[in-house]
């Protein structure tokens, strides 16, 4: 057990890791999640600026735009960062956003 350097009047003790293993469990899961927030913080950025080029209304851009975005969105379902469905649904959205650009 180790005290919480947070708070040291209260003394709150939190369970530590002790052996080899879950040391090296430990050490995984940190580089993991920072690389997962990495990802999906590049994601939310993709989406973003297809997004916006879509609310301006430039189809041209639109269209060059969708592969990409959708090639993030598969990679990230691939990683696990999102579901397998929720990549095809936002694909299909944007897919649709896009077409909709095109005839108007």
């Amino acid at each position: 057990m180790r005290v919480c350097s947070a708070w040291p009047e209260r003394r709150i003790e939190h369970p530590m890791a002790s052996h080899k293993s879950a040391l090296k469990k430990m050490r995984q899961d940190r580089v993991r999640r920072a690389r997962n927030r990495s990802h999906g913080s590049h994601l939310k950025s993709e989406m973003k600026k297809i997004r916006a080029i879509i609310a301006s209304g430039k189809a041209d851009d639109a269209r060059k735009a969708l592969p990409l975005a959708e090639s993030e969105l598969d990679h990230s379902a691939t990683l696990g960062i999102l579901h397998r469905n929720a990549a095809a649904r936002t694909k299909s959205r944007l897919s649709r956003q896009v077409a909709a650009l095109g005839r108007s």
